[in-house]
C-alpha cells in the first residue's frame, strides 16, 4: 500500500558538493539516481516541477516532462528552460521531482515493479543546492499499514534501501538528514523506525489511506 505523505525521507544539504541552479541540479538528479537504478529503486521516466515568479510567489503552472534523454544531457536543460509558462517570461523552475518505476521484492522474494516507489527530489534554489529522498510504502517496516507483521517482506527490501542510502552518503559526501515524522513513519538510521507492537502488531494507519 502507498500512504499519501512519505513514511521516511532523507535531506542532503549539498552547498559544498555542487553549486545551485538548473544545470547543476540535473548533474545531480543524474548521479543520484544512478545510484538508486543500481539497487532497483528508481527507473526515472518523468521530471516534474513548479514555477515560481521572484517577488511574487508561485506560478499557476506545473510541467511534466517525459525524460528520453540523460538528466544531465545539456539539451535537457535547454528543454526544461523552454517549457516556462508564456505568461510569466521571468519564472524560474522551483523543486526537480524524478519519478519513475521501482522493483520491490514479496515475500516469497518476487520481483514486482511499482511507480514512485522511490521519489528523488533536487532543488536548484539560488540559496543552496539541497536534495531528499522519500518512500511511502509499508514494505520498508516490519508491519503493513493495517498493523500485521511482513518479516519476509521487510527482509527483502530494507536492506536494499540502506544499502542505497549509505552509497548515496558517499557519492555526496554529506551525511543524510532525517526528514520530519510523518502519520505514516519516522526516518531512522538508513531505515524506517520500527513502530511500538502490542500482541504483535503495529498500529493501523489505513484510516489515513
Amino acid at each position: 500500500m502507498r500512504a499519501p505523505r512519505e513514511c521516511a525521507s532523507w535531506f542532503w544539504d549539498l552547498e559544498d558538493y555542487a553549486p545551485p541552479g538548473l544545470e547543476s541540479a540535473l548533474k545531480t538528479a543524474a548521479q543520484m539516481s544512478a545510484v538508486l537504478r543500481k539497487h532497483d529503486l528508481l527507473e526515472p521516466s518523468n521530471l516534474e516541477w513548479s514555477w515560481f515568479v521572484p517577488a511574487l510567489g508561485g506560478a499557476p503552472a506545473r510541467t511534466r516532462l517525459q525524460i528520453m534523454r540523460p538528466l544531465d544531457d545539456e539539451q535537457l536543460v535547454q528543454e526544461v528552460d523552454k517549457m516556462r509558462p508564456v505568461g510569466y517570461p521571468e519564472a524560474v523552475g522551483g523543486d526537480l521531482l524524478v519519478a519513475g518505476s521501482g522493483v520491490w521484492l514479496d515475500g516469497r522474494a518476487a520481483p514486482r515493479r511499482e511507480y514512485r516507489l522511490v521519489e528523488l527530489t533536487v532543488s536548484p534554489e539560488p540559496f543552496g543546492l539541497s536534495a531528499e529522498v522519500s518512500v511511502f510504502h509499508d514494505i520498508w517496516g516490519p508491519f503493513d499499514f493495517r498493523g500485521s507483521p511482513h518479516p519476509e517482506v521487510h527482509r527483502n527490501n530494507a536492506p536494499r534501501l540502506a544499502a542505497a542510502l549509505k552509497e548515496l552518503e558517499a557519492l555526496l559526501g554529506v551525511p543524510a538528514e532525517p526528514g520530519e515524522a510523518t502519520y505514516f513513519g519516522t526516518a531512522v538510521g538508513y531505515g524506517v523506525m520500527e513502530p511500538d507492537a502490542v500482541d504483535g502488531r503495529g498500529p493501523d494507519l489505513t484510516d489515513q489511506l
